[in-house]
């Protein structure tokens, strides 16, 4: 991981606070309807996910997961959490999203929002096959009727 954090540190907007201030207008650039659905969800940032984050998802290499929703869906209990619940909460692991930004053609910004709107989904209840179908539905109507793919 030492050589990541030397081979990111040059990199626009890996620093710490450059990172949360994306994530932040990322946020703030969501729909009011979505913003507010998320209630008192938190919002932090790591640079690494640990072990048990890791554990959680079935991964085992720290650069495999760039964000985490960690609680109850609100389809589980609805808008209020019960007493005594902890908040619900959103990871945004810094490190390994600003590698997979480094190794492919999309912004840093973009990265960052694809993932927080990803951890929202989770946090609404939906499953990752849930929003992977919403995401094959969205690319669908991106098409021109003559350039669709046969289905």
């Amino acid at each position: 991981m030492t050589d990541l954090l030397r081979y990111s540190d040059g990199f626009e907007g890996a620093d710490l606070d450059t990172f949360t201030a994306i994530a932040e207008r990322e946020f703030a650039a969501l729909p009011d309807e979505v913003r507010a659905l998320t209630g008192e969800v938190e919002i932090r940032i790591a640079d690494w996910p640990d072990q048990e984050a890791l554990a959680s998802v079935g991964l085992s290499h720290p650069l495999d997961l760039l964000g985490l929703f960690v609680g109850v869906g609100l389809g589980r209990w609805g808008a209020t959490p019960p007493t005594g619940a902890f908040a619900n909460r959103i990871w945004l692991y810094r490190q390994p999203i600003v590698a997979f930004t480094l190794e492919g053609e999309d912004t840093l910004d973009d990265v960052i929002r694809h993932v927080l709107v990803h951890e929202i989904g989770h946090h609404f209840g939906l499953s990752d096959d849930d929003m992977e179908d919403i995401e094959d539905e969205d690319d669908d109507e991106d098409w021109d009727e003559d350039e669709r793919p046969p289905s």
